[in-house]
């Protein structure tokens, strides 16, 4: 072996400590390079004479390992092939042979490689699990459909297509009979251990992992091995779902094996309601009685969760089929659903007290982040909803009796009322509870203001309110916040932010969230309900309130548990813009730095330190250009602090704000220290970290034109154009490789292009000959717009290099390329440097005007087609940082999404199309006079008739 096996094992343990860490991390990853490191590691893995914890790291290093080194974009390994064969050889085996958490790991490794590999290029797998089931040995064959569930649930998510069909029916041929021979076998093996609580756990381990196979193999068609013995395995089903044992009865906490097999059988009858509902219409009444004996059997305990969550999913499934909805549509059996199902599911239980108690944050995530899928009272919720969809009258008028009965219990007893309130949230709301403005649509039967003015407003102000009552009313607040209009919030913004000084965790996290949503929402102009002059009066007290919250704990962990008092200081300062100067930016910004300080040492929570960085993002969008305030000297030592300990987490936000710093900057020189980091930036390892190419291209964008005489006069700019190479050759970089060259072409004149402009070109060209996508075909045509555009460049130095790679080579290249994808053009900014370019061509270039006469003719049709059609404005992308968009609608990326449109450079100084169309005239009319005869003789032969009537005014 090359690598040293103590050395890996004693780094591993290391990397469990909070300490050394980073330390150890970086000497894996430098013997990562080394031959057979990913064979050292499984090694280590399937030694049992390592410690467990040394184990289980091996085992999530190979992991990441192989999800970071297994194939390249092209999907070629990158690994030795002897190596790649001896993983494939051995992987299976020790996954079998594994405890239950190394075995997760490896699954997730397996189930990598076979995104890549499965089937065709490993075509054994399926015949060597099948050939590893074992009728006697519950242990040996759950491994082995461990093994099969992480690759075949691979398909759960994806889109049909010939190549996933071929896999799904390459695995059905070779297991799919076994399978069904497995099912029988694992069903005598209960039964055959009824008493034997060993193997009774075991065997119905195995049935649990059968059924989510079942799943699995079902999920995109109905296999004819399924098909033809959908029968004899509904019977199965049907008889596991009502099976008991008196082993289980004393089990309190964790599902037992029994309780998983039943919650894995809902999810397949779900499922097949809503997929295959002519197939398995003769099942479904018959499942809805099984599944509503077990809604009635179970109690509230916590190890019932998920088998109570996946019946009600299927219940809702049930409820969606028009012709099975019918089973609900009388007032009685609505009664007895809400009274027997809804109500015991939706009301708390002690264990959600406790929660909210002993772990206000899991309580908080459970209940508002929608993280509580598999929670009882949001699978009863959908259930409800569905019902009303098909009811809605009929629904609101039975659930309001018992909404008015817990009302009426509510005066003394909070929880009565949190049912209340529950309820009416579930009845109140239709459609989709949006991120961004809660909900849209209400129950045309309910009166959403009322019933919050009459009932919950009490709890949001009284002093004696218990807790959760005053949680109940600020979520009421934030769930139906696009219902209530300005005058209506005015009136409940001030209780919500008194809600923020509560000494109960819970109810100011709660509070903080409703206001961070409240100045998020807009009216239907697109206006902020809470614009800046309404918040202004009480922001300062409101920031400094939020970061003592934060702060009250020092430790790195707890300080970054709350996420949401942090996203609530980001929203304030983005709608505050420049009035944060009233708030005090320098003690904002000690709070900031101070914290960033803290996290650093152990950065924990990903959300909150994104929005932290949104926080420091929005002061430096709209405060840089403040006289008061010096973002650069304030934000250095900190930033300078994570990029020398190698703080992984935070590169990729240090470099974005500090690309934002130096794109507001109005200096044409490099501001305070930012020269060090340009040599820093051109380090080729920093770039190593896929995650840092789009921030660090931003970045090296943004300094070249500033640092444009350090980079010609320290010879920099051949390793700018080393880095452009690398990122042009990945799919997922190429974009950012085209923001570094588009600011090199914008940076330097034609003398100092010269020496590289025909390699940067043959790159180019060989990438755009690789079966380009759209968007790559856009970017090289604006880059050769942008050089054609360019005083000193223009379109015959384009085509001097281009015939100094290949000759004769532009021609296609302008045809197929260029003048196509130029017609697609959409951001105005784009289309206006091609009218510039085009024209130039037209005005300038003596190639076009004695060595391309029809590309002249091609080139004046499409500038007309150009200045003819009218600019389409691209939806949610400006020339802007996107600092007002959010996280819950774009994923990860408000400030921090690269965009190319972030740049600030000559192309916005082009003139407007009306002037492009002055200088056509002028050319048109003889001011070029040696050319313009010709012009004209070629006008009345090629051009089209639209194209003769443009120019004809301008050749009289």
């Amino acid at each position: 072996m090359a690598t040293n096996l103590p050395q890996i094992a004693q780094l591993l343990s290391l990397t469990l400590d909070a300490r050394q860490h980073r330390k150890a991390e970086a000497e894996l990853k430098t013997l990562s390079e080394q031959p057979n490191y990913s064979l050292s590691l499984l090694t280590l893995v399937h030694d049992a004479t390592q410690q467990t914890q040394t184990r289980l790291a091996a085992a999530l290093a190979f992991k990441n390992f192989i999800r970071h080194n297994w194939v390249n974009e092209d999907g070629s390994h990158k690994l030795a092939a002897n190596e790649v064969e001896t993983i494939k050889k051995e992987i299976v085996g020790m996954m079998i042979e594994a405890p239950n958490q190394i075995q997760a790991q490896l699954g997730e490794a397996i189930s990598t490689i076979a995104d890549s590999d499965f089937w065709e290029r490993w075509d054994t797998l399926t015949q060597d699990l099948v050939s590893r089931l074992s009728q006697t040995s519950f242990k040996q064959t759950n491994g082995v459909l461990e093994v099969a569930h992480s690759i075949f649930g691979r398909w759960r998510p994806l889109f049909s297509s010939n190549d996933l069909n071929r896999e799904v029916l390459h695995v059905v041929g070779v297991f799919g009979d076994p399978f069904i021979q497995m099912l029988s076998i694992a069903d005598q093996q209960i039964g055959a251990n009824t008493t034997n609580g060993t193997e009774l756990k075991g065997w119905l381990t195995t049935m649990s992992l059968l059924v989510k196979i079942f799943y699995d193999l079902s999920c995109q068609d109905l296999p004819p091995v399924i098909e033809s013995n959908l029968q004899s395995i509904t019977e199965l089903l049907h008889k596991y779902l009502n099976y008991t044992n008196p082993l289980f009865k004393d089990e309190e906490d964790d599902p037992t094996p029994l309780e998983n097999l039943k919650s894995d059988i809902c999810e397949v009858l779900q499922l097949y309601t809503n997929k295959y509902d002519d197939d398995f219409n003769p099942f479904v009444q018959k499942f809805t009685q099984d599944v509503w004996n077990v809604l009635s059997s179970v109690g509230p305990e916590k190890r019932y969760d998920i088998l109570t969550c996946q019946a009600l999913k299927f219940l809702t499934a049930v409820a969606s089929v028009a012709r099975h909805a019918q089973i609900f549509s009388d007032e009685a059996t609505l009664g007895t659903i809400v009274e027997k199902v809804i109500i015991p599911n939706v009301s708390l239980r002690e264990s959600d007290i406790e929660t909210f108690e002993d772990e206000p944050i899991e309580f908080i995530r459970h209940d508002l982040e929608g993280s509580d899928s598999d929670s009882r009272r949001r699978a009863s919720t959908d259930f409800l909803q569905k019902l009303l969809g098909n009811f809605e009258m009929l629904v609101t008028q039975v659930v309001f009796k018992y909404i008015n009965h817990f009302l009426e219990q509510g005066k003394q007893d909070w929880k009565a009322k949190d049912t209340a309130v529950y309820l009416f949230l579930a009845i109140a709301a239709k459609g989709a509870v949006t991120a961004s403005h809660g909900v849209k649509t209400v129950n045309s039967y309910v009166k959403v203001v009322d019933f919050f003015t009459q009932h919950i407003a009490g709890d949001l102000v009284g002093a004696d309110s218990h807790p959760i009552a005053k949680v109940d009313a600020i979520k009421y607040l934030y769930t139906f916040r696009s219902q209530l209009d300005k005058a209506q919030w005015a009136s409940a913004m001030q209780p919500l932010i008194q809600n923020l000084g509560s000494d109960n965790y819970v109810v100011y996290t709660y509070a903080a969230i409703a206001v961070e949503r409240v100045l998020y929402l807009t009216d239907d102009a697109g206006q902020h309900v809470f614009p800046r002059a309404d918040i202004q009066p009480y922001a300062k007290d409101l920031l400094e309130h939020l970061f003592g919250l934060i702060e009250k704990d020092p430790s790195s962990a707890k300080l970054q548990e709350n996420e949401f008092l942090m996203r609530c200081i980001m929203r304030v300062l983005i709608v505050l813009k420049e009035g944060a100067a009233e708030c005090g930016i320098n003690n904002i910004l000690t709070h900031l730095n101070g914290i960033t300080n803290v996290i650093k040492q152990n950065p924990s929570n990903p959300r909150f330190y994104y929005y932290h960085f949104e926080a420091m993002g929005a002061l430096v969008r709209y405060c840089s250009s403040l006289p008061q305030v010096d973002l650069i000297g304030r934000l250095w030592e900190p930033f300078a602090l994570i990029l020398t300990e190698d703080v992984s987490e935070f590169i990729p936000f240090v470099f974005q704000i500090f690309s934002l710093l130096l794109e507001l900057n109005p200096t044409a020189n490099i501001p305070g220290d930012f020269k060090a980091l340009l040599g820093l930036v051109l380090t080729p390892t920093l770039w190593d970290t896929r995650g840092n190419a789009p921030p660090l291209s931003r970045f090296l964008a943004a300094i070249i034109p500033k640092a444009a005489q350090e980079i010609v006069a320290e010879n920099k700019l051949e390793s700018v154009l080393l880095i452009f190479q690398r990122l042009l050759a990945g799919k997922k970089t190429e974009q950012n490789a085209f923001d570094i060259v588009e600011s090199v072409v914008s940076t330097f004149p034609a003398p100092v292009l010269e020496p590289f402009f025909t390699n940067l070109l043959g790159l180019v060209f060989d990438r755009v000959q690789k079966h380009p996508s759209d968007s790559h075909k856009l970017r090289v045509a604006r880059f050769y717009h942008l050089v054609s555009a360019k005083p000193g460049l223009g379109a015959d130095f384009f085509i001097k290099h281009a015939d100094a790679v290949q000759p004769n080579v532009f021609t296609p290249f302008y045809l197929t390329i260029i003048l196509p994808t130029t017609a697609l053009f959409a951001k105005p900014v784009d289309r206006k440097l091609a009218a510039v370019s085009y024209t130039r061509t037209l005005c300038e270039s003596t190639a076009f005007a004695e060595r391309y006469a029809k590309g002249w003719g091609f080139t004046c049709t499409n500038l007309l087609d150009l200045l003819k059609n009218p600019p389409r404005v691209a939806q949610g992308l400006g020339d802007e940082l996107l600092v007002e968009n959010d996280v819950d609608d774009i994923g990860f990326g408000i400030g921090f999404t690269p965009l190319n449109t972030c740049k600030r450079g000559p192309r916005d100084d082009y003139p407007e199309i009306t002037e492009i169309e002055k200088w056509v005239a002028q050319y048109m009319k003889g001011a070029n006079g040696k050319t313009s005869g010709k012009i004209a003789t070629f006008a009345q032969q090629r051009l089209s008739p639209e194209a003769q009537q443009f120019i004809a005014p301008y050749l009289a």
